[in-house]
């Protein structure tokens, strides 16, 4: 499904226009992507719960050379999934 596709599900689901249901999620990424930016997590009960990671500085291989190269610390996003979307995703 894209981003198109999610729109159309939005709007026939909350039985509004398409216009509406595009704000919608785009207010819903862009408030995601504030709070993960701003470092705090964001909890849907029963869905999931969005926050950031912190990755330390570390040594690597290049698989192609084999030579050694520094990664940089990094804060990555993750998802972890609520037990209702578990059991959605199971069939239960």
């Amino acid at each position: 499904m894209n981003k198109a596709e999610l729109v159309n599900a939005i709007a026939e689901q909350a039985k509004i226009t398409k216009v509406d249901a595009d704000k919608a999620l785009n207010g819903l990424l862009d408030a995601l992507t504030n709070c993960l930016a701003a470092g705090d997590k964001l909890t849907l009960v029963g869905f999931g719960t969005f926050s950031v990671a912190s990755r330390a500085a570390r040594t690597g291989q290049n698989p192609q050379t084999g030579k050694k190269i520094e990664i940089a610390a990094s804060v990555t996003p993750k998802f972890k999934p609520g037990n209702t979307l578990k059991a959605a995703v199971n069939g239960k």
